[in-house]
Order: C-alpha cells, then structure tokens, then sequence
C-alpha cells in the first residue's frame, strides 16, 4: 500500500512532504493501521493531511488492489 502510494503518487516532491512520511512511518504499527486503516485521524495536522491523501491514492482503481471497488 505504502509503497504503491510512494512510487507511483508523486506526492512527496519536498522535504517536508518526506519528512511528514517519514515521521508517520516511525509511529508504532497498531497507530499508523489505525490512521491508514481504521479512519483514526492524527492530531497533528500535516500528518492528517498525509494520511488522507494516502488513503484517497490506494482508493483508486490503480492505488491498491487491496481497496479497489469491482
């Protein structure tokens, strides 16, 4: 999921767009499956703002297998 989004998003163009990944990619597993897979939003708002396009890219069609609707 993550890496299809990397890859093929384009999304993260600067540093502080890595950075954000990075930090959410550094929150414990049970945290970031909530914020990606259960509809859990962080509080801090740059992280929100990621977790949302991630979860708007791995619902379309070519995002994710995972999500895709037939």
């Amino acid at each position: 999921m993550l890496e299809r989004f990397v890859h093929a998003a384009g999304t993260l163009d600067s540093c502080e767009q890595r950075a954000a990944l990075e930090e959410l990619l550094a929150l414990p597993d049970p945290l970031l499956a909530g914020y990606l897979l259960g509809g859990n939003t962080p509080p801090e708002a740059h992280l929100a703002q990621l977790t949302a396009t991630i979860r708007t890219y791995v619902a379309m069609p070519t995002g994710s297998e995972l999500f895709c609707n037939p």
